[in-house]
């Protein structure tokens, strides 16, 4: 199971994320920055593994989170399903 990582807003402190960067995850960690990566990694992690997380009123399979520094990056993390390729398109 794949996680796609979508950067919807940016105003990083050291150019590292724009917004629109996306990232998969598969086995290996992204290039992300450390501090981002340390706040969302448990999200990912439950994601990749078959869970759900709070979504409002709901659970899905997905995630928004705040960069730690302010919440100066804003990124969302949704699993793919196996018929999505890296592109988000159906195969």
């Amino acid at each position: 199971m794949k996680v796609k990582l979508t950067v919807t807003e940016s105003n990083c402190r050291s150019g590292y994320h724009q917004k629109g960067d996306t990232f998969m995850v598969d086995d290996l960690c992204p290039p992300i920055c450390h501090e981002l990566w340390n706040n969302i990694y448990p999200m990912v992690y439950a994601l990749k593994n078959g869970g759900e997380l709070d979504c409002g009123e709901t659970r899905a399979k997905c995630f928004t989170a705040r960069c730690p520094d302010g919440g100066r990056v804003v990124i969302r993390g949704e699993v793919l399903m196996a018929a999505e390729d890296e592109l988000g398109r159906q195969r």
